[in-house]
């Protein structure tokens, strides 16, 4: 039995990691997780690049930035599959609540558009917004959002803020808005600091969310555990994604050694059943986290490019070369070597057009046939990484 380091976030998202060890799935491919809990996103890229851990729960971007430069100096780091799509909340604090319902806002929690226009109308002067890392699907989120709906960025603070000092921040007047993973919304709904405004799948029906990232020494030089852990995970998010398996996988992360919370508040996000206010209103939001389903795992290399170009214009790069340095970290070379052989559903393109599908849709497979998960903007956006120039 090999054992392996791995650190995470305390998130629901960090489930496939923690359900992978607590069910046996890593035990079957040869291996003991050790779980290092963390309290920051730069604990985790700083703790891999030191070698103190074999793998990492991180944003999506991160590694991106990575390959940019735009973080330390640290041996080159790959993304070898997705964790999740989705999970994230917009939300606000009590104050800017008030003033929503005064303008007649329901808090439907399902309308991008209607959402962004009547914080428009509540906000004045600049708005304080709680993201956990500069460099994160949630970052990349709130400013396509409120730029379509007429909130420029100079009229934004975007704050970094930990996912688990998301509700202090509220309180102490910090920041007037968040948007963070779950559990740490509703966290601060029961505290009573918060209104839940939006799901991040309102705004982009597939946001990726985390992956699972690698040294590039480690996947390449110690292929078969890297292999092994990929497999363990995959399975994880497989049977995280069958029906009526969130309510255990509830019970399971919510353990004091790992998310350390009320098992009721955890299975929330990832029922998608939102308790979205103190008054107790509930929202269902269908698939506000997936896994596995709709190649969930899939580590498309234009989603790559998607968050290089966000990130070149923002930093003064070149986005033709930054999307094309940044699709070499996302390893769907990887994905295919190693879950092919656990039956893994595998597309015949490595890159898409992205925000593309409306619905979820039937493509053509490596065998067969397959499902893709509906990925459109609110907005109707697409990014086409070969348009890039």
């Amino acid at each position: 039995m090999t054992t392996l380091r791995l650190g995470y976030v305390p998130l629901i998202d960090a489930a496939p990691l923690i359900v992978a060890q607590e069910l046996g799935f890593a035990a079957e491919e040869g291996l003991r997780l050790d779980l290092v809990r963390l309290g920051a996103w730069a604990q985790a890229r700083d703790m891999l690049g030191a070698g103190m851990i074999e793998a990492a729960h991180m944003l999506v971007p991160m590694p991106v930035g990575q390959a940019l430069g735009l973080g330390p100096s640290l041996p080159p780091m790959d993304l070898v599959m997705f964790l999740s799509h989705g999970g994230q909340v917009v939300a606000v604090n009590r104050d800017l609540e008030q003033r929503l319902r005064d303008r007649g806002h329901d808090f439907a929690f399902n309308d991008a558009r209607a959402a962004g226009a009547a914080l428009r109308q509540a906000v004045t002067g600049r708005l304080r917004i709680g993201v956990p890392f500069h460099f994160s699907t949630q970052f990349e989120l709130v400013r396509h959002w409120l730029a379509s709906c007429g909130l420029a960025a100079s009229m934004l603070d975007l704050v970094t803020v930990p996912p688990p000092m998301m509700a202090n921040a509220l309180a102490r007047g910090e920041v007037e808005a968040i948007c963070v993973g779950e559990p740490w919304a509703s966290v601060s709904v029961d505290r009573g600091l918060a209104a839940l405004l939006l799901p991040g799948t309102a705004i982009w029906a597939s946001p990726p969310e985390k992956g699972l990232v690698l040294l590039r020494d480690f996947a390449d030089a110690r292929e078969q555990e890297a292999g092994a852990l990929m497999r363990a995970v995959w399975r994880a998010g497989r049977w995280l994604d069958e029906e009526g398996r969130r309510g255990t996988a509830a019970e399971i992360i919510s353990r004091p050694a790992y998310l350390d919370l009320p098992p009721e508040l955890v299975e929330r996000g990832l029922t998608g059943r939102m308790t979205v206010s103190a008054r107790g209103e509930i929202r269902e939001t269908p698939g506000f986290v997936s896994f596995n389903e709709g190649a969930a795992s899939f580590p498309w290399k234009s989603l790559a490019a998607l968050f290089a170009q966000r990130l070149a214009l923002a930093h003064g790069l070149d986005p033709q070369d930054a999307g094309v340095r940044a699709m070499g970290h996302f390893r769907t070379d990887l994905y295919r070597r190693h879950l092919r052989p656990a039956g893994a559903p595998l597309p015949g393109a490595s890159q898409r057009i992205e925000g593309a599908l409306s619905a979820d849709r039937t493509v053509a497979a490596e065998r067969g046939s397959m499902i893709l998960r509906a990925d459109g903007f609110f907005d109707g956006m697409t990014f086409d990484p070969a348009a890039v120039g």
